[in-house]
């Protein structure tokens, strides 16, 4: 390798299988921002639920190998190319590719990129009910946070040890049927249609506009990230919108960090 060239740590994956297959690896040349690009200098490095199928290859796509992983991020602008004129050295911002709002500090900043986008995007229709199941994710609590603030009725089931034993001893869809009434719910945010489907199919019998609609950012238009950037950054500054972090890892635990994620119960925030 060149002298005097700059390196930097990464993890990366040769392989797919476990958690084991990250490998973290410290003599990785520094990138080199082309034409609307940037470099972002990461602080802080989100694990997003779909990175743990991928690395373990059951994902719907493959990546091609060495992959490495990690889609949300936040961090500051170490360089900018001269066709990337939004932006400059030293900003603070977090993937795709947004000013970090000053009230959040770095390890908030993974938490605004695909939990809250995808939150937003799944609840901006017109609706007075939502029930939130894994409400205590992060995708689930930033529903919560949203669907608060436009004054819509929110519920919310839970994937901790307490909750199963609720779950397993009382009905919760007769519970949520008395609390909402006739009108019913409006919108379910489901993170485990596997698992929940057949019930939310249940909550909405006799609504005869009911159906079942995939969300993705995938699908969305620049003007709409612009708009879900737009609304949830006024969110945070006016503090309206707070993201929840659960557990942290430094990167040399990166394997630990996606176990949990694939295993764990009860996850709270990102």
């Amino acid at each position: 390798m060149a002298t005097g060239q700059k390196l930097m740590r990464a993890v990366r994956v040769f392989e797919f299988g476990r958690p084991e297959v990250l490998k973290l690896q410290s003599d990785i040349a520094v990138l080199i921002p082309k034409d609307h690009q940037v470099l972002i200098k990461v602080q802080a490095c989100g694990v997003n639920p779909a990175e743990t199928f991928i690395h373990s290859g059951t994902y719907s796509t493959k990546p091609p190998l060495p992959h490495t992983p990690g889609s949300d991020v936040a961090g500051m602008i170490e360089a900018v190319r001269d066709k990337a004129p939004a932006f400059k050295k030293g900003d603070r911002v977090f993937t795709s590719i947004y000013k970090l709002p000053e009230k959040l500090d770095f390890k908030q900043g993974p938490a605004m990129s695909i939990p809250y986008f995808s939150a937003y995007r799944a609840l901006i229709r017109s609706a007075r009910g939502v029930l939130v199941h894994g409400a205590t994710g992060e995708v689930g609590l930033t529903a919560c946070q949203i669907a608060r603030v436009y004054g819509l009725k929110v519920l919310g089931t839970a994937g901790t040890e307490e909750g199963q034993k609720v779950v397993l001893e009382v009905n919760y869809t007769d519970k949520i049927n008395k609390y909402v009434g006739e009108k019913g719910i409006d919108v379910i945010i489901e993170i485990l249609a596997n698992v929940n489907l057949s019930k939310d199919l249940m909550i909405v019998v006799g609504n005869r506009e009911s159906g079942t609609i995939g969300v993705t950012l995938l699908s969305s238009t620049k003007e709409e990230f612009q708009q879900y950037a737009a609304a949830l950054q006024a969110g945070m500054e006016i503090g309206w919108l707070k993201p929840v972090i659960g557990s942290q890892y430094p990167l040399e635990k990166v394997a630990q960090a996606h176990e949990t994620t694939t295993h764990g119960s009860g996850a709270t925030g990102k």
